[in-house]
């Protein structure tokens, strides 16, 4: 090993390892399913502080396999898939020119509550475009989250505008930064990842609803679970190489297991009954757009490959609908029942199942399907 390859290791921070969280299966789940299918459009967080929302991004961001990336490039260009590229890198394919490849871990963004838009897209050097006739351009924090994951915590304190700014990059995947017409483009593809305290204000319908799913902790209530958590912690903290090294062949086979679901997902089939009941849900509980039919039936297919099936069920829906839809209802401020009930309500009838009185215990037990273990 070489020095620099050494000390780039031994710097490298230590990350609490995925497969060791306890509890939390819904916001576990819904992360996993946008790895999966970034296309589904992201995820947010809502619920108490301290329940290891920080812990469990940057766990995953950690357990994810390293990505080709084109050497030297700010944006960590895909160097085969176009619409992952800069337009500088698809000129020189285009050119015929040899493009330098390079490995480098899937990148997590910290986005800063106080951070400004420069800071967040990016700013052009106009001195320098006007003397020297290039597009100078200091990439910003969606540079950098292309390919990756962005985390914004407290997204419910962040600025409207920066939190459009960021909704429609993740939904186009290009950031386009224009300054006293000169107008620069890079991608933005990244899975984003919104986290709040209900207490401390909710987003604005308009934006929530542009997040693909919504999940919701709580702290755990159950003592022994407590103590388990507790204790893992302190046995990371006192030691994390042992600690990792205990949780290693999970790891790996977790990875593997989100690897074969990327390359499964484009064969995975839904039958045209199945989305027309998704729709009559849709319909139903009076959704506006079609937003919520188009990131349920993305993530029941994410689901199902993740499984390593190519035929959708009616329990892959069963277990995505409450989290592609709670956050989609009409919210009336005299109501009591919870919407993620609402939602199951409106499956069960629409699909003929039964809606047991243990059906939320059932929701939040996804994790047992989560397991690597078969």
């Amino acid at each position: 090993m070489t020095p620099t390859a050494q000390s780039t290791s031994s710097v490298r921070r230590v990350v609490f390892p995925f497969t060791a969280i306890v509890g939390q299966e819904e916001m576990k789940l819904a992360l996993l399913l946008n790895v999966i299918d970034p296309k589904i459009g992201g995820v947010m967080i809502m619920g108490d502080r301290g329940t290891g929302k920080s812990t469990t991004i940057r766990a995953l961001a950690d357990l994810l396999p390293e990505i080709p990336v084109v050497a030297n490039d700010p944006f960590s260009s895909d160097p085969s898939d176009p619409d992952l590229m800069s337009d500088e890198v698809r000129q020189k394919l285009e050119q015929g020119e040899e493009i330098p490849v390079d490995h480098k871990k899937v990148q997590m963004v910290d986005l800063p509550l106080g951070a400004t838009e420069d800071r967040v897209c990016g700013t052009i050097d106009i001195e320098k475009a006007l003397s020297e006739g290039v597009k100078a351009f200091e990439p910003g924090l969606l540079a950098k989250a292309n390919r990756g994951i962005l985390y914004v915590d407290e997204v419910n304190l962040l600025d409207d505008h920066l939190v459009d700014v960021l909704l429609d990059s993740a939904a186009s995947g290009w950031n386009t930064v224009e300054r006293e017409g000169i107008s620069i483009r890079h991608p933005a593809r990244f899975v984003l990842v919104g986290s709040g305290n209900p207490e401390e204000g909710e987003l604005r319908p308009q934006l929530l609803d542009r997040f693909g799913m919504h999940a919701e902790i709580h702290t755990v209530k159950e003592p022994t679970l407590r103590v388990q958590i507790v204790e893992q912690r302190a046995e990371f903290d006192q030691n994390p190489p042992v600690f990792l090294e205990k949780y290693k062949s999970e790891q790996e086979a977790l990875q593997q297991k989100i690897v074969s679901a990327q390359q499964l997902l484009s064969e995975v089939k839904s039958d045209y009954d199945l989305r027309v009941k998704i729709s009559e849900v849709c319909s139903e509980l009076d959704v506006d757009g079609l937003r919520g039919d188009i990131v349920t039936n993305r993530a029941a297919k994410a689901l199902t490959a993740f499984e390593g099936r190519t035929e959708v069920t009616v329990d892959d829906v069963r277990r995505v609908i409450t989290l592609s839809l709670r956050h989609r209802l009409r919210k009336d401020p005299l109501e009591s029942i919870d919407s993620g009930y609402k939602v199951e309500k409106a499956f069960a009838r629409i699909f003929g199942v039964e809606l047991s009185d243990d059906d939320a215990a059932q929701k939040n037990g996804v994790g047992q399907k989560l397991g690597v273990r078969s």
